[in-house]
């Protein structure tokens, strides 16, 4: 059984359902490329694989994406719950980097179709509903790439998504207690 306020020790958060992490949240992030690119599901690729899979022919257009890194807002809201027997509320922001690099003869087309995209409210309800937000996408940048000895066309697009974290604790509410009071 968990630790409680009541018990002392470490803390672990209970009863609400852990925001996506790793390949949970690749997998938010890969389908909202596919939905707005229409670049079809297996073309679009996680950044970090493990192993050297191969690339796709030369001459196909395709997408490798993922995180690049994460960052937490200065200092998280701790707010204490009453109901029931009580629970603390843990609240911070996280804003999330990810690369999408797109390869193959139309490459910049896709950038821009992922970049603009992602302004628009409709293709945001499915990362809403995930409670991703978009933020912004950089410019698309051409970093063309040696590929089986083939130079590749790719173009790099940077996106910032922000979410909100929260987590409950099994901090009790106090039901009673007895105060020693000093007259020093």
């Amino acid at each position: 059984m968990a630790n409680s306020s009541a018990t002392g020790g470490y803390l672990q958060p209970a009863g609400t359902p852990a925001p996506a992490e790793d390949d949970a949240l690749d997998d938010i992030i890969q389908a909202a490329v596919v939905g707005i690119t229409g670049l079809p599901g297996d073309l679009v690729r996680p950044r970090f694989q493990p192993g050297h899979p191969r690339h796709p022919e030369h001459g196909t257009n395709w997408c490798a994406v993922g995180v690049v890194e994460s960052t937490r807002d200065a200092g998280p809201a701790i707010e204490h719950q009453a109901a029931g027997d009580g629970f603390d509320r843990y609240t911070r922001h996280q804003e999330i980097r990810v690369l999408a690099s797109f390869y193959g003869p139309n490459a910049h087309r896709f950038a821009g179709l992922l970049a603009d995209g992602l302004a628009v409210p409709q293709n945001l309800e499915t990362l809403a509903a995930q409670g991703v937000a978009f933020i912004d996408a950089d410019d698309a940048r051409r970093v063309p790439e040696l590929i089986n000895q083939q130079w590749v066309n790719r173009y790099d697009v940077p996106v910032r998504l922000r979410r909100a974290i929260r987590r409950s604790y099994p901090i009790l509410n106090i039901l009673s207690a007895d105060p020693a009071y000093s007259t020093n």
